[in-house]
């Protein structure tokens, strides 16, 4: 059963809200569905936005953005069965990932999904035997590496020629060729990826440079160029949450309308993911111990990597509230996790309000790759997630 909340009964349902769990709040979600259709209205004919579902896959959260008309784009077969459950339709779903199964790909195929994102030639010749075998033709865009560095964390480059996705570019001739020697393929685009939570517009108008020069090579070699896919990974501000919960999309897609001259009929397609659900979850935990260290104070919450492994994973940083403390003091603590591992921390040198056993404390900007990537590791479970409506 859904754990619904109304806004007004808020400050009296968390006090005895059951932790770690997260919190989902619809009026922020909501924001920045209508922010981006602002941007690019539903009967866009040349704009076409897919929720990139690796972010967050809550069943509750993706249904809502269905019901905004966007698509998905994913990277499992689990996430194409998800997204067509949620009322996707299959020709709004795109399917990319480096290491795609036959089982998967079969799937994909047979529900007739928009579009393929190959990413290596063995791939593609798998693609193009299932579809002989199944009697179909599969509609594929190549991911090709454009070498461009979004300058973001190594863990979320995509883009550059040492990446493992994506074909790189001294490699694309001898894949188009084999391609058009293909029976069971039909080529629609190309499609690229270059980091995640890229901030400055830069990288994406080079992008765009890229993406004509190597439509020109696909044009060469007498190939239709009929979607461009320029992927997603705009960021978001995990340094104030509150102030800016939605994303700059005037500006993204500003740069792409200035930047990419697309052919008549062409339609540009983006994976927004992050920037889309990030800023509607947080992270609700309660502190369990104060620990007097020798020169530091601990915060050891209930919840840890195991519910929000972005710190520990990539050192970053999201902002820590507590939401029960009535002190006008506050004090400096390392916020850490009960999970045994040292990595399981955080926030060093946090400054809080003073702190003590048994106050909530809220993580921000955890619903992208908050829920998503949480484990079961050390035997811990979750909480069934809330939603604020």
């Amino acid at each position: 059963m859904e754990n619904i909340l109304s806004k007004k009964d808020l400050p009296q349902a968390l006090e005895s809200v059951a932790t770690p769990c997260y919190l989902y709040d619809f009026d922020i979600l909501c924001a920045t569905l209508a922010a981006i259709r602002r941007e690019v209205p539903e009967n866009d004919p040349s704009y076409r936005v897919h929720y990139a579902i690796k972010a967050n896959g809550n069943p509750r959260l993706v249904k809502e953005i269905a019901r905004y008309g966007f698509g998905a784009d994913c990277v499992s077969g689990g996430e194409v069965k998800l997204a067509l459950e949620s009322g996707i339709p299959a020709e709004r779903i795109v399917y990319a990932g480096v290491g795609k199964t036959d089982a998967e790909i079969e799937f994909a195929i047979s529900e007739g999904i928009g579009c393929l994102n190959v990413e290596s030639l063995p791939e593609l010749e798998v693609i193009n035997e299932i579809a002989g075998k199944l009697g179909k033709k599969a509609d594929i865009a190549l991911r090709v590496n454009p070498d461009i560095d979004a300058h973001t964390h190594e863990y979320i480059t995509t883009g550059l020629e040492e990446n493992k996705f994506g074909i790189n570019l001294p490699l694309l001739p001898g894949v188009i060729k084999r391609m058009k020697e293909m029976e069971n393929i039909t080529f629609r685009g190309i499609h690229m990826h270059i980091g995640s939570q890229v901030l400055n517009m830069e990288p994406y108008a080079l992008q765009c440079e890229r993406a004509m020069q190597i439509q020109e090579m696909f044009e060469k070699e007498g190939l239709t160029v009929e979607s461009i896919n320029v992927g997603g990974g705009l960021g978001i501000d995990y340094d104030a949450p509150e102030a800016n919960p939605v994303p700059d999309f005037k500006a993204y897609f500003d740069t792409f309308r200035r930047n990419m001259k697309l052919r008549e009929g062409q339609t540009l397609h983006f994976e927004l993911g992050r920037a889309i659900v990030a800023q509607c979850g947080s992270l609700l935990a309660r502190v369990l111990y104060v620990k007097e260290g020798v020169s530091r104070k601990y915060v050891i919450l209930d919840a840890g990597m195991t519910e929000l492994i972005r710190p520990a994973l990539y050192g970053a940083h999201h902002v820590i509230r507590n939401l029960t403390s009535t002190s006008e003091q506050s004090d400096t603590y390392d916020v850490v996790g009960p999970v045994c591992e040292s990595s399981d921390c955080f926030a060093k040198g946090e400054v809080l309000p003073v702190t003590h056993r048994g106050d909530l404390i809220a993580i921000r900007s955890a619903g992208a790759y908050g829920e998503a990537m949480s484990s079961g590791y050390n035997c811990r479970s979750l909480r069934p997630a809330i939603f604020v409506e």
